[in-house]
């Protein structure tokens, strides 16, 4: 489908993915009775920063071409996410192309490289971003994967520094963090920071994630942090314990039903993704939805992280287990072997799946009842 006709079309929701099962979601009524017209957007604030930004909002981390994201944006989507590693920087200059004539409509998120701590890698890696994005600021630069093992990023003066610089300078507007695992413990952090440095917080929340991380995203709410929600489909796997029902949709509802989320932000590859995405605006969580994601969730129970990271301290290499299989799941769920490949060269080497060798055998375990050795030895075989 092409940008021209998805607009003149409208967004009536992906109805093709109910066929046979009609009656479970309400996708398939709308389709049934014609109802379904493109949706209004709807709209919350991000926290202190008084922005109101669309809940459905786009995640471009896998967005192969600008017209999607355009599509997107002469919809009302009005918030887009991005990275200065993601597509090995392709992916800011795509955004960067989308933007052009809408800039002033779109508030623009991108992050700083991991690995970014010193003031003049960071003021490098925004002016970089600059360049990319086409753009003279960027709305809210984060400093991506925070976890526990570096959550000191968060306090770092050298860091700080070159932000309050570049917020100085009108090179960015906000500061934010990202974080997929010790979510709990990287939320309290900023929401108890007395400076109030970080304004808001993308976390990884879905209809998997456990009780800590909803407490902690509404104390981090309750403190002014805006929360927008990625990983939001719980690793997007193709099961056959739903037939041609997609359980996308229901996970976009769980996450946005907690109205502590300001947004979340699923990666839209192409044009029927932005379909079945935007259409969910508006729509509430349904018992059928529950069914959906119950069985979508007892199907994907024996391989799918929590990313909790609770097996990490059990496991005496010190391997970064959560992020090995985050690696793993990009490969398997997401099927993007490029940003699985990309993302777990990030993890230092004696902390990778390669040094499981050194053990006899696995006494790493997992709370949730994954097989953590036989994860290490796939990841060693795909990723050699």
């Amino acid at each position: 489908m092409k940008r021209r006709d998805f607009l003149k079309l409208g967004i009536v929701g992906a109805a093709s993915a109910a066929t046979g099962l009609s009656g479970l979601c309400e996708i398939a009524r709308a389709a049934k009775t014609g109802a379904g017209s493109q949706p209004d957007p709807v709209f919350r604030t991000l926290g202190r920063t008084k922005f109101a930004i669309s809940i459905v909002s786009f995640g471009a981390m896998l967005t192969p071409e600008h017209e999607i994201m355009e599509a997107a944006f002469d919809s009302g989507v009005n918030y887009v996410d991005t990275a200065r590693v993601y597509m090995n920087g392709r992916n800011e200059e795509i955004v960067g192309r989308a933007l052009k004539g809408r800039r002033d409509k779109v508030f623009v998120a991108t992050k700083t490289k991991p690995g970014s701590i010193t003031k003049k890698d960071t003021i490098h890696d925004v002016e970089t971003s600059l360049s990319k994005l086409r753009t003279d600021y960027i709305d809210v630069i984060q400093l991506h994967n925070l976890d526990n093992s570096n959550k000191n990023r968060i306090v770092n003066p050298e860091t700080r520094e070159a932000l309050l610089e570049l917020r100085k300078q009108g090179k960015v507007r906000f500061f934010g963090v990202t974080t997929h695992t010790n979510q709990a413990d990287i939320l309290d952090a900023i929401a108890g920071d007395p400076d109030k440095f970080y304004d808001m917080a993308l976390v990884g929340y879905n209809f998997k994630s456990g009780p800590e991380i909803k407490s902690a995203i509404a104390r981090a709410a309750k403190a002014g942090i805006g929360i927008v929600a990625m990983k939001t489909q719980a690793g997007g796997y193709k099961t056959n314990a739903l037939g041609p029902l997609s359980p996308h949709q229901a996970a976009l509802k769980w996450v946005l039903q907690d109205t502590n989320v300001t947004a979340a932000i699923p990666g839209m590859k192409d044009m029927q993704m932005l379909q079945e995405d935007m259409s969910v605006m508006g729509m509430k969580m349904t018992a059928a939805d529950t069914r959906i994601l119950e069985r979508y969730s007892q199907a994907v129970d024996g391989y799918y992280c929590h990313f909790c990271a609770q097996c990490e301290p059990t496991c005496p290499q010190s391997v970064a287990i959560s992020i090995v299989n985050r690696c793993l799941m990009y490969a398997e769920g997401y099927r993007n072997i490029d940003l699985a490949q990309t993302t777990y060269r990030e993890i230092a080497p004696k902390t990778s799946a390669s040094v499981c060798t050194n053990c006899d055998q696995c006494v790493a375990r997992c709370a949730h009842g994954i097989d953590i050795s036989s994860k290490m030895r796939k990841a060693r075989t795909f990723f050699a």
